[in-house]
């Protein structure tokens, strides 16, 4: 809790922890020691006390250990490397051609990825607390961190062992919506809200879902999959095999086959920002769209806040927010519309690498002991 505390909201006081955390100043004093004795905090300067002594303020020390987060998407895998101020301190990205995703090449990236953050940052593998991966589809639970991802084609692969296979450090594996959607909520957009949806609009669809400032996951962990939401019967074909799926709709590989812009190559922002500044019909019906199914989390949900990420989605939002605001009114009942505010995420189109990196915090957060092995988030 202290821990929790002094990262969250620190620099602080011992006397401030004290009233915060409720805990003794016997208690306070002693953690703290033995926090700066291990050297997780530091000192960070001092403050005026009323009368007294100066009081000296404490705060995690950022160099303290590194994390690591990689983004495996559509068209690429990318790893960051981020000391625990969540300052990003080295990247690299590797292409991916949108019609192939073997899993045992993505594996190799986030390997190799893993390698090079390390040394063009000159931090040791012995100063990584762990290592994050968010991926698309569903994640099983256990060691094997087996994963479901249709349009990926990937059907019950083992990502942990595959991962397993060439490095020791803690792995941590989940969806990528929930990532961002993470860390959105840690330290962006999402931040103070209680129950919220932030939404992943980029090649594929997703959503994660706060409900009392914890992320709800559902039985098998597969809650959020919001891009495979029937809004047209029988509608277009969905990577899923589905028909009529939300993402067949406003994904962006859905916008640009809707506006005829081929889509066999990698990298597809600027061909959706084209499409979207020379407007239409197609951004027209991307937007309504959107709306149909922001106003069916508002109406399922009632969440006090909406946040839109991903590339895409942020592509859509800077420039027509407004818009998609007026179509969610449309599509959602007035009360709850009304106590739901739309907001544009904060963290930029890598938000998904930062939020796999925060899987590796909260561990770290939570004290569980950072011993060798892979494991599904939550």
């Amino acid at each position: 809790m202290l821990l929790r505390t002094l990262y969250f909201d620190g620099p602080l006081s011992r006397n401030e922890l004290t009233k915060v955390t409720g805990l003794s100043a016997a208690t306070v004093s002693s953690m703290t020691g033995d926090l700066l004795a291990e050297q997780i905090i530091v000192e960070a300067g001092q403050v005026d006390s009323d009368g007294g002594r100066p009081r000296v303020l404490l705060r995690v020390d950022p160099s303290y250990g590194y994390l690591i987060g990689a983004d495996v998407a559509e068209t690429h895998v990318r790893v960051e490397l981020f000391d625990l101020d969540m300052t990003e301190r080295a990247r690299v990205e590797y292409a991916l051609r949108p019609a192939r995703h073997e899993p045992e090449l993505v594996a190799r990236h986030i390997l190799a990825g893993i390698d090079v953050v390390l040394a063009d940052a000159g931090v040791s593998a012995g100063q990584v607390l762990g290592v994050g991966v968010g991926v698309p589809g569903i994640v099983g639970p256990g060691p094997e961190a087996v994963v479901d991802a249709k349009t990926f084609g990937w059907d019950a692969v083992p990502m942990g062992a595959l991962l397993r296979s060439g490095t020791q450090l803690p792995l941590f594996v989940d969806n990528g919506a929930k990532t961002m959607g993470q860390a959105e909520l840690w330290f962006g957009s999402g931040r103070g809200a209680g129950n919220a949806v932030i939404v992943l609009v980029g090649s594929g669809v997703g959503a994660a879902m706060i409900n009392d400032g914890i992320a709800f996951r559902g039985v098998s962990s597969s809650a959020g999959e919001w891009g495979h939401t029937k809004i047209v019967a029988g509608g277009r074909s969905c990577r899923c095999g589905g028909r009529g799926c939300l993402e067949a709709y406003i994904g962006a590989e859905a916008i640009l086959d809707r506006a005829g812009v081929p889509t066999g190559k990698a990298g597809w922002m600027e061909e959706v920002s084209q499409v979207l500044d020379a407007g239409g019909p197609v951004v027209d019906e991307t937007i309504y769209y959107l709306g149909v199914g922001l106003g069916s989390l508002i109406n399922l949900l009632n969440p006090d806040r909406i946040v839109i990420g991903g590339w895409a989605g942020l592509l859509l939002g800077e420039r027509l927010l407004p818009q998609i605001r007026t179509a969610a009114a449309e599509n959602a009942l007035a009360q709850p519309y009304a106590a739901a505010s739309i907001v544009l995420g904060r963290l930029g189109p890598d938000a998904v690498a930062l939020g796999a990196a925060t899987l590796v915090l909260e561990d770290f957060l939570n004290e569980t002991p950072l011993t060798s092995r892979v494991t599904a988030a939550g």
